[in-house]
């Protein structure tokens, strides 16, 4: 079997941080303006949005090999996804800087680079833009049981950040900004109002 890209999408925290997994240094860091990102990078054992079920023994093992990137600092993602298995650093946008589990799903923390990628990711999340986190990997898969089953030559490459996860509603809220969409509305609605009203000649 020949080995494809395989890319999934995951929401992170809602507001983009959970407080409760920062250092004192990161908190420090986020004062002086460094943005970190955290939450769940992704899921083994269950069907995603891509309809693709990773078993929990190879994310295990690809999981624990990328622990080592990330201890070496080297883990760094993009943001959107490329389509090509090398992580092009002149698109670096972010590194993970830990990575754990929590039961079947892959955890992490994300802090948001000051580069040319890393600048744009933060004014997207600054200004209320949805994103979400999405792993990217080579590997060959297999039906099974009316499920997609990723097999056991899946290699992590990295995560990266999107626009458009196949996870429904996988999207980021930075602090104060859940209620965007709200109000677009509202803008909307006023402004067809006003133009039904003159036309109307009201």
């Amino acid at each position: 079997m020949s080995k494809t890209l395989l890319r999934e999408f995951y929401a992170l925290c809602e507001g983009g941080i959970c407080q409760d997994l920062l250092t004192e240094r990161e908190k420090r860091e986020m004062e002086n303006g460094v943005l970190y990102l955290s939450g769940r990078l992704q899921t083994a054992d269950k069907q995603n949005g891509n309809g693709r079920v990773y078993p929990h023994e190879v994310l295990k093992r690809e999981v624990n090999n990328y622990m080592n990137v990330v201890k070496d600092n080297r883990a760094c993602g993009e943001l959107d996804h490329p389509d090509d298995s090398v992580v092009n650093l002149k698109n670096v946008s972010h590194i993970i800087t830990d990575i754990w589990w929590e039961g079947k799903d892959v955890m992490g923390k994300i802090k948001v680079l000051d580069t040319p990628s890393g600048r744009i990711l933060k004014d997207l999340v600054n200004a209320g833009v949805k994103l979400g986190i999405s792993s990217r990997g080579l590997g060959s898969v297999r039906e099974s049981a009316g499920q997609t089953v990723v097999e056991n030559d899946f290699q992590l490459i990295c995560f990266d950040m999107v626009s458009e996860p196949s996870t429904p509603n996988a999207y980021v809220y930075p602090k104060g900004q859940q209620n965007v969409s709200s109000r677009l509305r509202e803008v909307k609605e006023n402004s067809i109002n006003d133009l039904f009203k003159k036309i109307l000649g009201d």
